[in-house]
């Protein structure tokens, strides 16, 4: 059985409680998780796994959660190789308070691992979002899992069981 790394950052805690939900949808005995901020210790963490969750909010003007920004400037630096990796985004917006920016976090782990030869996979449908714009819809398609536990909060499970379903045909071998 192959072991999955989730790796999430969590100021509020909101994307923790979604890392630890989607642990455990996915089988927990299968999962290890990593907060950013308490546990990243460089990406020997992340490159010991085939297959990789990250979870990070969008904050301000579509940046990524402060766990994440460090680890970031030190992927530009150092340039480690993804290829051969599998991963899937998901994270938390405010399309209300943040619909000009709606999850766009998402998109930018996106593009700096595929960069560094990552297979992402695990696109999720636009339809049921109200948002103005999004840097994590590629193809028409949001490039993770985006969910708004402040304004749609009655719809995150129901999303998460979605997704797992996707990622148990996508990412994870029978």
């Amino acid at each position: 059985m192959s072991r999955i790394g989730i790796f999430y950052g969590s100021s509020s805690g909101v994307t923790g409680k979604v890392a630890e939900k989607l642990a455990g949808l996915l089988g927990e005995e299968r999962c290890d998780l990593y907060n950013m901020e308490e546990d990243f210790v460089d990406f020997d963490d992340m490159l010991k796994y085939d297959h990789l969750l990250f979870g990070c909010s969008t904050w301000g003007s579509g940046e990524v959660q402060n766990d994440w920004r460090d680890p970031l400037l030190e992927l530009d630096n150092e340039k480690p190789d993804f290829s051969g990796k599998t991963i899937a985004l998901f994270g938390a917006g405010d399309y209300v308070s943040h619909g000009e920016q709606f999850v766009s976090a998402l998109g930018v782990l996106y593009d700096k691992f595929k960069a560094r030869g990552a297979s992402l996979v695990g696109s999720f449908p636009t339809d049921g979002y109200t948002y103005e714009y999004s840097f994590a819809v590629r193809d028409g398609k949001f490039v993770g899992l985006p969910f708004d536990k402040i304004n749609e909060a009655d719809k995150t499970d129901e999303r998460l069981e979605r997704w797992v379903a996707v990622l148990q045909e996508e990412f994870l071998p029978a």
